[in-house]
């Protein structure tokens, strides 16, 4: 399975911007969204989970990202809304085949598949 990350680009603070995140080659039931800025580690961002639909978010980005899936395109997005300049970074979306658990949501081992990144820059 191939993820393909698009959507990233450059926006004032304050600005929504929506990620997609397509998958081919097979078919995924839960996605995550991860980040990573200059200089600092890989971090979760959103999940959801096959089934029911369950979302996870982040306490940085909570109230303002929304993820979401269409499983009929095999995609999954985030809505991130109301963007600040700690929101820069390359985002990176991740799949699974099947579920997971609550407590694994936001661990990368969680996820089987990962796509290449798109760079959000916030300017302030």
């Amino acid at each position: 399975v191939q993820l393909q990350a698009s959507g990233g680009g450059l926006v004032q603070a304050g600005d929504s911007l929506r990620l997609s995140c397509a998958a081919s080659g097979g078919t995924l039931g839960s996605y995550g969204w991860f980040r990573q800025a200059p200089g600092k580690e890989r971090e979760f961002v959103a999940a959801i989970r096959r089934g029911d639909g369950a979302r996870y978010y982040a306490d940085s980005v909570k109230g303002r990202f929304t993820i979401s899936r269409d499983a009929a395109k095999n995609t999954a997005y985030l809505q991130m809304n109301s963007l600040s300049a700690e929101d820069t970074a390359v985002y990176f979306c991740a799949g699974k085949s099947g579920s997971f658990i609550a407590s694994s949501a936001r661990y990368s081992t969680t996820y089987d598949y990962w796509g290449q990144g798109t760079l959000v820059t916030v300017s302030s």
